[in-house]
Formats: structure tokens, sequence, C-alpha cells
């Protein structure tokens, strides 16, 4: 985003990165002794998400012009720039896709049952809505919205009309319909950091691209030889739960 007002910047995206949980988009658990899933109940992240150019497949979710929207989206949140690569190159729209073809897309751990009166921004998921059917409806409104206004759909807009229509969304000051435009905009923007995050298994954090920007070590076995090595950068490459990719090279 722009960096004339206080939005998405590098240095603040470290800042947030801090306090973010590195987790998928769905609950998150205590993992001890075991894999982060449950036998019979989902594939292993092994074979079911990798980055689209191994896996040489297209989105689950996303329809055509989905696709195109969240990833023009997406690049303006976290943009690339001298320090490395941005949303888009990250794999997070693909994150974003395998999430709301899921559990979580459907809420089906939420309570998803009325009344739906507009409740307090304390109180939680006040729509009817899953995940899924706002994105759907979210990215309908806004190609609408632009196609009215500026003749042609909010992928095809120069980066500095998408930030303005972004900015739009974010002050809730675009009709989207059925839709609620800031708080799909707080759902997309926390979807897009927990894509850039989360571990390269369910989708984003392509080449472990968030981690190294910030020197995060990932999945990393045993890093006791390093706990005393104050104010020392760690020295390793960051090991995502599949581990490093040189590991699995023939």
């Amino acid at each position: 985003m722009t960096r004339t007002r206080d939005t998405m910047t590098r240095r603040r995206l470290l800042t947030v990165g801090a306090v973010l949980p590195i987790a998928a988009a769905g609950d998150a658990a205590v993992i001890r002794e075991g894999m982060p899933w449950s036998e019979g109940r989902a594939t292993p992240p092994e074979q079911a998400i990798r980055p689209e150019r191994e896996r040489g497949s297209g989105y689950t979710f996303f329809n055509p012009a989905e696709a195109a929207f969240i990833e023009a989206a997406v690049a303006r949140l976290i943009p690339d720039d001298d320090l490395g690569p941005g949303a888009l190159q990250a794999g997070v729209p693909l994150f974003i896709d395998r999430q709301l073809a899921g559990d979580y897309g459907r809420g089906e751990r939420w309570y998803m049952q009325g009344p739906w009166s507009k409740g307090e921004p304390t109180q939680g998921w006040q729509t009817r809505m899953g995940p899924a059917a706002m994105y759907r409806a979210a990215a309908r409104g806004i190609d609408a919205a632009t196609n009215r206004e500026a003749k042609v759909v909010f992928a095809k807009l120069n980066t500095s009309d998408q930030e303005s229509w972004l900015h739009r969304m974010e002050d809730g000051k675009l009709d989207l319909g059925s839709v609620d435009a800031k708080g799909f905009f707080k759902l997309l923007w926390q979807n897009t950091l927990e894509g850039f995050w989360s571990d390269p298994v369910y989708g984003g954090n392509v080449d472990m691209a968030g981690w190294k920007l910030i020197g995060f070590p990932g999945a990393h076995y045993d890093m006791s030889a390093y706990v005393e090595q104050h104010g020392k950068p760690y020295p390793l490459p960051p090991v995502s739960l599949r581990g490093r990719p040189a590991w699995h090279q023939g």
C-alpha cells in the first residue's frame, strides 16, 4: 500500500510479524509428538498443499475473476521490494484459496446460526456468510463497483488506483452489496498476513520468504546451541515442516 498514510510497509510488517501466530487460517492447536493433521480426517500437507509452481495445478476455490482480484489485492497489501518478495510472489493467493476450499472457508467449527443483527467489534464474526461466501461476494462486489466508476475490473486498474480502492474498502466507504466492506478488508488483511507467515506446507510463504525476511528459524528441531548467543543472527536457513528443499533433492 502507499507509504503516504498509516498503511502497510515492510518495516511495519516486521512489527506485525513479531506478534502474529505462525499458523494457518484455521483453528490453532498445540502439537505434541505428532503431525498437525488427523489420520483419516485430512490429507497430510505434503500431498495436499504445495506451491502452485511445484504442483502444476491451478486454484481449487477461486474462479479466474476472483483469482485476478485476490492476486492484485495482496500484491498491493504486501508489495515486493528491495527486501524481498511480496505476498503475490510468496504464494499468498494459493494459501487463501486452499483455506477457503476447506473447513475454514465453510466456517465448520464456528457458530453460524442466527440472529445476525449487527454486533460490536469485540463480538467477533457477525454475518451469516462463512469466509468462502464472503470472499466470493466481495470479489464480485468490488469488480462491479470499479466497472461502474472506472469501466474496468479491479485487477485492470493501475496500482495507485487499486490502492485507492483498497483504502475505501478499509475505511468502510465502499458499497459491496451484501458484504460489509470494512469487515471484508479486515479478513483479507488477516489472511494475507497468515499466508505470508505460515509454514509453506499450507501453500503460502513460498521458499520461506516471510521467514527469511525476519530471520525466523521455522520448524528447526533443536536450537539449544543458539539460545545463549544473544545479539547474534541465527546462522542457519529456516526449516519447513517438510524440511529444507535441499533435503529432498536426489
